[in-house]
C-alpha cells in the first residue's frame, strides 16, 4: 500500500488554519490524495495545489450536529482511509462521536476522556508533579473569596489563565496585587475556573516538544523547537521559531504524554527558567500545533507518519531532523510582532532578513503560491462570517 500512496485518501478538517496548510502540503507531496473541509471556500489550505478536493462543511463549533451528519454522509458516499482533525474543537467532537465513523474511516486520536484530561491544565500540572517534571508555582482559585488572601502571598508578576483553554486565549499578565481580582473575575465570567502561576523570567526561551504516539501510547516520533518571536509579543503563537535539541524537554514531554495515554499527535509547551536553566511545563496541546510546518520542513512529517499509523503500517521511529532551521509565520504574524515590539529595529534575526538558506515559511512557498492569496481572501469570512464568531472572540 505504501508504494501506491496515490490510492490513499485523507480527509483533513479545518482548512482555515496554517497548520492545516502544512498538513495538506506534507501529505500531498508524499502522493496522498487530500480532501480539505471548511465552512468557507475562502481558506488558505483549500487554495493549495495539493488539495485534491474542496468541501464546504457546516461549522463544527456552531453547528456540531449538522457537521457530524454531513461528515458521516460524505464519508460514506466518498470513502477516505483516514479522517484527520486539525482544530481542538473538531477533534473533541469527533472523538466523542467516534462510533459514528469507526466503520467508515480511521480516526487516529485518543479516547475522548483522555483528551479532556489533557486539556485540563491543573490536572496535567498535578500529573507532572507526580512524575517529577518541573512546573511553575501554581495556585487554583475556586471562588473570588480566595483571591484577597492569595494576592498578598504572591510574588508579582503572575499569570492568570483559564483552567481549560487553547493557546493564549484568556491569558492575562498581572503586574501588581490590585490587578488580580479583575483578572480572576474575567475568567470566572467566561465560565471557567482560573489558575494563577508565577511568571517565569522573560529571558527564558519557550520550548515546544512535539510527539506522535501509537495505539499503545508509545512515542514514535519527536521534534523540538525554540520560539524566537511571537504575537502578541508578551505571549502568543510563535511567528519565528527554530529547530533545536533539548533532551530534558524531549524526555519529560514523552513521559508526560505517555502517562496521559494519548494517541496521535500532541505538543508539550515548556519555558526555560533562566534562574536554574530547567524547562518548566506550561501546558499540553493534544492536537496539531500552529508551527507544524517547521517540523515537516526539517524532516519529521507528522501528518504522513500519522497516516501510516492509522493505516496500520509500521515505520522506523523518527527522532532526528535538521537543526538550526528557521520557520516564519510572516503573514500576518511576524508583521504584527514587528509593529507591536518596541525593540523592532533591533530584532535578531532582523525582521528584514527575508531570504536565508535555512529559512522557510508557514504560508509562503513558491512551489505552492496560491495559499498566499487564500490568506488575504480568508480575512473576509474571518471578519464577516458568523461561522468565525468564536474564533474572533478567542483571538
Amino acid at each position: 500500500m505504501r508504494k501506491d500512496l496515490k490510492r490513499i485518501r485523507v480527509f483533513v478538517t479545518d482548512g482555515y488554519w496554517r497548520k492545516t496548510l502544512a498538513a495538506v502540503r506534507a501529505l500531498g507531496r508524499r502522493g496522498v490524495q487530500v480532501t480539505v473541509g471548511e465552512s468557507t471556500y475562502l481558506a488558505p489550505a483549500l487554495f493549495s495545489r495539493y488539495c485534491h478536493c474542496r468541501v464546504r462543511t457546516p461549522s463544527p463549533v456552531l453547528q456540531p450536529s449538522q457537521y457530524l451528519d454531513f461528515l458521516e454522509t460524505y464519508l460514506k458516499r466518498h470513502p477516505h482511509h483516514v479522517l484527520m482533525p486539525m482544530e481542538e474543537d473538531t477533534l473533541l467532537l469527533l472523538a466523542r462521536n467516534r462510533e459514528r465513523f469507526q466503520n467508515i474511516t480511521s480516526l487516529p486520536c485518543a479516547a475522548h476522556h483522555h483528551l479532556l484530561f489533557a486539556r485540563d491544565k491543573l490536572k496535567v500540572l498535578r500529573r507532572a508533579e507526580d512524575l517529577d517534571i518541573p512546573i511553575p508555582r501554581t495556585f487554583e482559585i475556586d471562588n473570588m473569596a480566595e483571591a484577597k488572601p492569595l494576592s498578598k502571598q504572591l510574588e508579582y508578576p503572575v499569570v492568570v489563565k483559564p483552567r481549560v483553554g487553547s493557546g493564549s486565549a484568556g491569558v492575562e499578565y498581572v503586574e501588581e496585587p490590585a490587578q488580580l481580582p479583575a483578572a480572576l473575575a474575567r475568567v470566572f465570567r467566561s465560565g471557567q475556573s482560573p489558575l494563577v502561576q508565577e511568571r517565569l523570567p522573560s529571558e527564558g526561551a519557550g520550548i515546544g516538544a512535539s510527539f506522535l504516539l501509537d495505539q499503545n501510547h508509545q512515542v514514535r516520533a519527536s521534534f523540538i523547537h525554540r520560539r524566537l518571536r511571537e504575537y502578541p509579543v508578551q505571549g502568543g503563537p510563535s511567528t519565528l521559531r527554530q529547530s533545536i535539541i533539548h533532551e530534558q524537554a524531549r524526555r519529560d514531554g514523552a513521559r508526560l504524554l505517555e502517562s496521559l495515554r494519548l494517541v496521535g499527535v500532541g505538543m508539550v509547551e515548556f519555558k526555560i527558567d533562566s534562574r536554574d536553566g530547567t524547562a518548566k511545563l506550561l501546558e499540553v496541546n493534544p492536537r496539531f500545533w500552529g508551527s507544524l510546518a517547521l517540523a515537516v520542513n526539517t524532516g519529521v512529517n507528522f501528518p504522513y507518519l500519522l497516516t501510516l499509523m492509522a493505516l496500520g503500517l509500521d515505520f522506523p521511529a523518527v527522532h532526528t531532523y535538521r537543526l538550526g532551521h528557521l520557520c516564519r509565520w510572516l503573514l500576518p504574524g511576524d508583521i504584527l510582532h514587528f509593529l507591536q515590539n518596541p525593540n523592532r529595529w533591533r530584532l535578531k534575526p532582523s525582521f528584514f532578513q527575508f531570504r536565508q538558506a535555512n529559512m522557510s515559511y508557514d504560508i509562503i512557498d513558491m512551489d505552492d503560491p496560491l495559499p498566499i492569496l487564500g490568506t488575504f481572501l480568508g480575512l473576509l469570512p474571518f471578519y464577516s462570517s458568523k461561522d468565525f464568531v468564536h474564533v474572533r472572540m478567542r483571538r
